[in-house]
């Protein structure tokens, strides 16, 4: 390895006593907790003694510092070794370390945002360098800070395909201030990995990614010091630093044995710690602390953010809401200049390359890498930097369900925008119509779903989550739909709204999308029949208008009809039948897709699969005359 001028050498008898500190800090935690994953820690222990306490720069007084250098901890399982690294290096008192996994600590078995030097929940394994990679873009693209984004992956990890579509991301666009650390200790938690100690191919592989591959000795303090700064002088290419380590290094009768992964290490705790006890020439306070920070980040405001201009249609104009979340993904884009749009290869359906009008940096194409997608626009969103909006066809958000319910846990604000929802998108047939979308959206915890039937109340959904904490999903619909509100009509979160009534109504509708169409037309041709009907637009599907629904239904004799574009299990009707399950004398009849669809045009799959307007009718006469 060439070292480029500039090199500060390090001290490197305290680091290596340092990675020893943090080795023994890992097993007296595990220890204490009985459980967690001490092996795993110990191959990493120089890695972090280098970066935490030779080459990041980071404040103590605030870890979540805007211009302070970025890391994630993929191999969330190995938190005992960062949590030690943050003790020692000040942040809390060591003898915390002992808390680890107890009910009443925030030092989690896996890292989570609860502590305040931890950005996004990891463990759930092949995730983090996408996450790390949106941190990376915006530090290079919009903030053009100093800040250096570093994330540590775990070879066992390193089979996820997700790690690999986000370095093909952080090549494409050549984020050179991000550094990835391949911690590569052979052993995954059962076997062997599958290339154990073959470096050349790992290193073949990330030359074959665009990235700029070193591989070193995991464990030699002055090699990682080297390599961190040959890492921050490339510029032509990201830089991955492959690491050859051994799981439970310098831990005697227990490194390199496979079945050692993921326990506590009970009576030769002792043992190992005298062991590294007798190898440390400084075994007082660590003298050494983080670099300080280059203080360039840019201060952001994501507040407040609001349409630019009102939604401007005429009632009765057909407009599909895919559409209108083009619209207002312009509007709030001009609002605030940290509003960014991240899609995979889809945007001229969604209707996200709107954004590009507003500016061309604004839009990130994702290609067709979902979880990719899903993980960079949560990295994007950390520390409040940006506005983030995810979007593709709705259906390509369940094979990135898990990166979805890990940017909960990671308490994430990023709002997802899936399109083409349901048979009513017509001759694509079954593989791409969202059926399931709602069920996903709904089980994520913290969530709020909307579900818009119009252009006016897509726009307001697109300005509400902007500024709604938490996971939000905008579900959007491929058909034009007829305007129905007026442009100044106020839409809140949970808030229903009742679109059509009378004195005398004997059923309730509740639809949305194009459900809600199909709701309105059943009620006119019922209205014909001497059977008046009462329609309500939920807005959002979560939380539910449970008020307005059950006072609606009292209204309306205690008989509900819900119909929705969208499998049986976990949508609309469910979340109406959990509204109303405590009242007595309320009946719910649901109205759903029963089985896998087919292509089709959409007005024959929505009475094929029994969600038309007569369909509806059928099941409203049914509920009366029971």
């Amino acid at each position: 390895m060439v070292v480029p001028s500039g090199y500060r050498k390090p001290d490197v008898q305290l680091l290596q006593d340092i990675a020893h500190k943090l080795r023994i800090d890992s097993v007296v935690a595990t220890s204490a907790s009985k459980s967690g994953h001490p092996t795993s820690c110990s191959s990493m222990a120089e890695i972090l003694a280098v970066l935490f306490f030779h080459t990041m720069r980071y404040k103590l007084s605030a870890p979540r510092d805007p211009s302070s250098d970025r890391f994630i901890l993929s191999k969330g399982h190995a938190a005992p070794i960062l949590y030690a690294a943050w003790a020692e290096a000040g942040l809390f008192p060591v003898s915390d370390l002992q808390n680890l996994r107890k009910i009443d600590s925030d030092l989690e078995g896996h890292p989570t945002p609860r502590l305040n030097f931890i950005d996004v929940g990891t463990g759930s394994l092949g995730q983090g360098v996408s996450v790390a990679a949106g941190m990376a873009y915006v530090g290079k693209y919009f903030d053009k800070a100093s800040y250096r984004t570093y994330v540590l992956v775990g070879d066992g990890e390193s089979a996820e395909g997700s790690v690999w579509e986000a370095l093909h991301f952080a090549s494409h666009y050549n984020l050179t201030n991000l550094c990835v650390i391949f911690d590569v200790n052979r052993l995954g938690q059962s076997d062997p990995t599958s290339l154990q100690h073959d470096m050349e191919t790992y290193r073949k592989r990330l030359d074959s990614f665009g990235f700029n591959p070193i591989v070193i000795d995991g464990h030699d303090v002055e090699e990682l010091a080297k390599a961190f700064h040959e890492a921050a002088e490339t510029k032509s290419r990201p830089t991955a630093i492959i690491c050859k380590t051994l799981k439970g290094k310098y831990f005697p009768e227990i490194e390199d044995i496979v079945t050692w992964h993921g326990q506590a290490l009970g009576a030769k705790a002792d043992g190992v710690i005298k062991h590294l006890e007798g190898m440390m020439k400084n075994k007082g306070p660590i003298s050494l602390g983080p670099q300080k920070v280059i203080e360039d980040a840019p201060k952001v405001d994501i507040s407040n953010i609001r349409l630019s201009s009102p939604p401007n249609y005429k009632l009765g104009e057909a407009v599909a809401t895919r559409l209108a979340y083009g619209t207002a993904l312009q509007k709030v884009a001009q609002s605030n200049s940290r509003v960014i749009a991240f899609d995979g290869d889809t945007k001229n359906s969604t209707f996200s390359c709107k954004i590009k009008e507003v500016a061309n940096d604004r839009y990130v194409e994702c290609y067709i890498a979902e979880q990719n997608l899903v993980g960079v626009a949560i990295g994007a969103a950390c520390r409040d930097r940006a506005v983030a909006f995810a979007s593709t066809f709705a259906t390509f958000f369940t094979r990135a369900f898990d990166q979805i319910r890990m940017g909960a846990i990671s308490q994430t604000n990023v709002n997802f925008v899936g399109s083409h929802c349901g048979v009513s998108i017509g001759e694509d047939g079954p593989s791409q119509m969202a059926l399931e979308d709602l069920a996903l959206f709904r089980s994520i915890p913290g969530s709020t779903v909307f579900y818009p039937s119009d252009a006016v109340s897509t726009e307001r959904a697109v300005e509400l989550a902007a500024n709604t904490k938490g996971v939000c999903f905008i579900r959007t619909s491929r058909p034009a739909t007829a305007i129905i509100y007026k442009n100044d009509e106020v839409f809140k979160l949970g808030l229903a709204k009742v679109v059509k009534q009378s004195a005398k109504d004997q059923v309730l509708l509740i639809g949305a999308g194009v459900t809600l169409y199909e709701a309105l037309e059943a009620a006119d041709i019922l209205a014909g029949e001497g059977i008046n009907a009462r329609v309500i637009d939920p807005f959002t599907i979560k939380p539910i208008d449970a008020a307005t629904i059950i006072a609606n239904a009292k209204q309306c004799g205690g008989r509900i009809v819900t119909v929705e574009d969208h499998y049986p299990e976990g949508g609309l009707g469910e979340a109406v039948i959990s509204a109303v399950a405590g009242e007595r004398d309320i009946i719910v009849k649901k109205l759903a897709v029963p089985t896998v669809p087919r292509s089709g045009p959409p007005k024959v799959l929505l009475e094929m699969f029994g969600i038309s307007a007569k369909n509806i009718v059928a099941a409203v006469k049914e509920i009366i005359h029971k």
